[in-house]
């Protein structure tokens, strides 16, 4: 039996050795990563990424696949929940860094699969809710701009598209506003800004760029 990290990367602000990092920190004994490069979990389902199609032909019944959230298996609510129940018929244990969450299908009664599957559904439906309303912010900020050399753009952020990924994955891990603060070189205002108002911070950032 292994443990295979899966990693997915669809900006230059992300990367692969910092999500083993995590895994690692979280107590993950990761013998072997798989990642794909450049690909939208939003558009493009695991089956049809090169290194996806790997994945599956490379678990084994017993193995653990860890992924940093559900996220990095897809944003499409229909393909996260296909792929998640695939991997626990094969008899693979699906565990994430972020929340600790174990998908494991050996279970046979009822209850505990129906609150499993509704735990699925939660987790893919918020996934793709997030990569939307991200997409939506980006949009509106590049039309808002667009073709309008004095478009009014409002206050430039105080911070980068970088920055700002890294405060979102900060939070998501739990860590606390003080820290990151201290890690990004931004002010705890900032960050207060940035989890409160995902959304329209993205779109300030579409805006200036």
């Amino acid at each position: 039996m292994q443990t295979i990290l899966y990693a997915r990367v669809s900006t230059t602000d992300q990367t692969i050795a910092h999500q083993r990092i995590q895994a690692e920190a979280a107590g993950f004994e990761v013998d072997e990563v798989v990642a794909d490069e450049g690909v939208s979990g939003l558009t493009t389902s695991l089956n049809d990424r090169p290194q996806g199609r790997r994945l599956f032909d490379m678990l084994r019944r017993g193995d653990t696949l860890v992924v940093r959230w559900v996220d990095r298996l897809g944003r499409n609510y229909a393909d996260v929940c296909d792929t998640i129940r695939e991997l626990m018929r094969r008899g693979v244990i699906v565990r994430t860094v972020v929340n600790g969450l174990t998908f494991d299908g050996a279970t046979k009664d009822p209850m505990q699969q129906a609150v499993r599957d509704a735990l699925i559904g939660f987790m893919a439906a918020t996934a793709q809710a997030q990569a939307e309303a991200s997409k939506e912010a980006q949009r509106a900020g590049i039309d808002h701009a667009k073709g309008r050399e004095d478009a009014y753009r409002g206050r430039k952020p105080s911070f980068t598209r970088a920055q700002f990924n890294a405060v979102r994955e900060a939070l998501s891990m739990g860590e606390g506003v003080s820290d990151i603060a201290t890690v990004t070189g931004l002010t705890r205002q900032t960050i207060y800004r940035i989890r409160d108002n995902p959304i329209d911070s993205e779109a300030a950032i579409a805006r200036w760029s």
